[in-house]
């Protein structure tokens, strides 16, 4: 598309019908390549240029945008117009192609909503500080999702994913925070405890309600954490927020004294229902969604209950035999005022009138249980024993990973990752589904037949490797030293001669070589490793792990495989902070061929792995015998791409690749990946385990 001319319409609608596979479908495209051959050069070239990436994706997305496209450039900048194509394709890959379509279709929605974005605040953006945020107050753990209105359930906030309703961003994301802190005051000084008794309640009832409990809400703010209530106070004004009604503001002493709790609010409530009217709140509302509540909240009460009780149990089961044979023992309660606290008193829990060495999880479990009912019930003190409870309550729901082909059960409590797609040249957003997973030990004579086959090279490895661990390495041009270093006496004298002061920096002297390193070694379990190459592969792990005593380096091994984005899956064989020993020989004898050789979701699993040690030098080592594949696709230059896309992140985040594979073709892509000195191709499979020891020697001196 250099050309300094637009093409016509026909060399228009000849590209697009190739774009598009109209010969494989009923697609007109005169319409749209009409429209396309009227747009100036540039801007002609720069959609085409879109249509061709998004159609790799799908084509239908692809003839959509071509009959579309002119009319959303001329709406959007450039970089709108990019924001548009890259937000179908995410909601593609996350949702199917109908979710899709419709973002193309409101494609003058999305440029008014990207004109909002400008002076707004994203809650993906901010996510993070939110979360933090909300964990710095006392209570329960709190997870935030979007939604279209803004609510909670007790444990959810739901939040608005875009909010700009204020001239600035940094604004809108102060008017996150404090709508945050409204939603955790509702859960915090219980706005909903007497309203779960409530069978049918009113709905005018529940709006006036509402209304008293946000005033009383601030006022709990105001005195627990008055610096959040300023920030507040200013964003309401900022959003134009009305005074308040004057028959509202005779009710306003009452709502704001320390003594009034949710419970006297519902009753001035009803008093007052029919005369007064809920006043509008500026911005967008805050609901109390009662029924969000009731499908969460009984649920997790019943949980909690048991768990407390089970755990007072258990405390009693701790004191000497001789002890609780005695006399019986019993749990009580005591309250203590404590202004420091938004609630303004603390619970303890008495054993035998002394306090209770309640665990930390224990603990969590009370101030939960204290957010919810406002006290501790005289009946969740009754120690639980066998029979007293249904046991499931005590589990929290798992299920085993090879259940991943369920519903949508391959993103519930996994690691997403984001995977390049070169034809989009753009991600596809939490495209992975990643676990780790524990691989069995398997204890046979593997391990032992292998020591004895390698005694001599293992000997050998074990003396060369402890050489490299007390190396010293010469340092030139020191103050103080051993010996004259000669190339900095020379440059002295000649700075002498031209009249410059000499250096004192003449000297050389040897130092102990610090080792600060930490190496992951990721090993191809996909299934063409079967036979030999398995049999290799572990006989040069075990190698490695014994010679690596003799150093003393930080290292962790994973074994990696896949099958669809949907299983992507590493085998934990050692852990940095594990010992080798019996047991890694055990779950090294265990390693076995699996799926498929997806790369990248490793590379990226394995270098966050990595950031997360301290470490001068570190290196993600990967064992392999061929190229990035996996049937749903990955396979081809799509898979080589991702996997060196995955590669320059790992090197952006300091981290060091290296290769060492048995393909005989490796040559052809590997320089593509890794670079021209970053591989190693070994080409006897019998001599890998020689090899990998001999090859990690040589990256780590």
């Amino acid at each position: 598309m250099a050309s300094t001319a637009p093409l016509p319409a026909s060399a228009v609608r000849q590209l697009l019908d190739q774009l598009l596979e109209v010969e494989f479908s009923f697609r007109d495209t005169a319409q749209p390549a009409a429209a396309i051959a009227a747009l100036p050069a540039e801007r002609q070239a720069r959609l085409i240029s879109w249509i061709r990436r998004i159609a790799s994706t799908h084509v239908e997305l692809g003839y959509q945008v071509a009959c579309r496209g002119v009319a959303a450039q001329a709406l959007m900048a450039p970089d709108d117009f990019e924001a548009w194509i890259f937000h179908s394709m995410d909601r593609y890959d996350a949702e199917g192609l109908r979710p899709a379509l419709r973002v193309i279709e409101q494609y003058r929605q999305f440029a008014g909503q990207q004109q909002a974005r400008s002076r707004g605040a994203l809650l993906q953006e901010h996510e993070g500080v939110l979360s933090h945020f909300l964990r710095g107050l006392s209570g329960r753990p709190l997870k935030l999702s979007a939604a279209d209105t803004i609510h909670t359930d007790s444990e959810t906030l739901f939040l608005p994913p875009l909010l700009a309703g204020l001239p600035t961003p940094e604004q809108n994301f102060q008017h996150y925070k404090v709508t945050c802190a409204l939603l955790w005051a509702q859960i915090r000084f219980g706005s909903f405890r007497p309203l779960l008794s409530l069978n049918a309640p009113d709905p005018g009832l529940l709006a006036l309600y509402h209304a008293m409990e946000l005033l009383r809400l601030k006022a709990c703010l105001r005195r627990a954490l008055p610096g959040l209530h300023r920030q507040l106070e200013q964003i309401s004004q900022a959003l134009g927020e009305a005074a308040l009604p004057a028959e509202w503001t005779g009710l306003l002493a009452r709502l704001e004294t320390p003594e009034t709790q949710a419970t006297d609010v519902l009753a001035l409530a009803r008093q007052q229902l029919g005369r007064l009217t809920p006043y509008p709140s500026a911005g967008q509302p805050i609901l109390l969604d009662l029924e969000a509540v009731r499908a969460c909240m009984p649920a997790r009460m019943e949980k909690e209950r048991a768990r407390f009780k089970v755990a007072l149990n258990s405390l009693l089961e701790e004191l000497p035999r001789g002890e609780r044979e005695q006399r019986p023992s019993r749990f009580t309660k005591q309250r203590e005022e404590d202004p420091s606290v938004p609630e303004g008193f603390r619970v303890e829990i008495l054993l035998d009138d002394m306090p209770a060495p309640l665990p930390d999880e224990v603990q969590a479990l009370q101030r939960s249980i204290l957010l919810d009912l406002g006290e501790i019930p005289d009946d969740y003190l009754q120690p639980a024993g066998p029979g007293d409870y249904d046991p499931a309550l005590l589990r929290d729901p798992k299920r085993d990973a090879d259940d991943v082909w369920r519903g949508s059960y391959h993103e519930e409590g996994a690691h997403l990752y984001d995977e390049w797609d070169f034809q989009r040249r753009h991600y596809r957003k939490n495209w992975c589904a990643v676990r780790e997973r524990e691989i069995t030990p398997l204890y046979d004579d593997f391990a032992a037949r292998t020591l004895a086959k390698h005694h001599g090279l293992i000997k050998h490895l074990r003396k060369t490797f402890e050489a490299m661990r007390h190396e010293n390495r010469l340092l030139k041009r020191q103050p103080e030293g051993d010996e004259v270093d000669i190339d900095a006496l020379v440059e002295a004298l000649a700075d002498a001669h031209l009249g410059f002061e000499m250096t004192e920096r003449l000297l050389t002297k040897m130092q102990r070589n610090e080792r600060n390193i930490a190496v992951v070694f990721m090993v191809d379990m996909s299934g063409s490793t079967k036979g030999w190459i398995n049999d290799a592969e572990r006989e040069s792990l075990l190698l490695l792990c014994e010679a690596l005593q003799s150093l003393g380096d930080r290292y962790a091994i994973y074994g990696f495989s896949g099958m669809t984005r949907k299983r992507c899956e590493l085998f934990h064989i050692k852990h940095f902070e594990e010992s080798y020993g019996e047991l890694i020989r055990a779950r090294i004898s265990a390693i076995e061929p699996q799926d498929y050789t997806r790369m990248g979701f490793a590379i990226r699993h394995l270098t966050r792995v990595l950031q997360q040690t301290e470490a001068k030098t570190r290196l993600l080592v990967t064992l392999s015998d061929g190229k990035p594949d996996d049937y749903d696709g990955y396979r081809g230059q799509y898979g080589i791409e991702d996997t060196r896309r995955a590669l320059i992140e790992a090197r952006r985040g300091g981290i060091h690749p290296y290769c060492i594979t048995i393909d005989e073709e490796a040559r052809d892509y590997l320089p593509h990946l890794y670079g021209p000195a970053a591989y190693s191709v070994v080409d006897d499979v019998r001599a890998l385990p020689l090899k990998v020891s001999d090859i990690y020697r040589r990256l780590t001196r």
